[in-house]
């Protein structure tokens, strides 16, 4: 099993930046791919950015490309998740995501292990 908490969710002002954490406890953490998922009202979850469990590859959505970047940590098991310039669109509940596949991660479909997520409030 492995243990997922976000952390670093907020209220933030468009334009505005906030750096998300997931810190993972439980199996080697360095063995799973990591990412991260969001979730507006009323709208279906979406993937927003993966890394490699090296951290050598990163992917991410085409609407947060160039604004936010994904990090991770394998000394201190965390994942991180930069977001700058927000915008109100970005608003959501943040889920991070694990699993031993990358394109798992990427899909989000069969993902082995999910957080509990964060909310993130982008005011206009």
């Amino acid at each position: 099993q492995v243990q997922l908490v976000e952390s670093g969710g907020g209220l933030v002002q468009a334009g505005g930046s906030l750096r998300l954490s997931c810190a993972g406890s439980g199996r080697t953490f360095s063995n799973y791919a990591m990412g991260w998922h969001r979730q507006a009202p009323g709208k279906e979850r979406e993937f927003v950015a993966a890394i490699s469990w090296s951290g050598g590859n990163a992917y991410y959505a085409d609407s947060v490309k160039g604004r936010f970047t994904i990090s991770r940590d394998n000394a201190k098991n965390t994942v991180y998740l930069q977001m700058n310039s927000l915008k109100p669109e970005d608003t959501a509940v943040y889920y991070c995501a694990a699993d031993a596949d990358l394109r798992q991660v990427v899909s989000g479909r069969r993902t082995d292990y999910w957080g509990q997520g964060t909310q993130v409030t982008v005011s206009s």
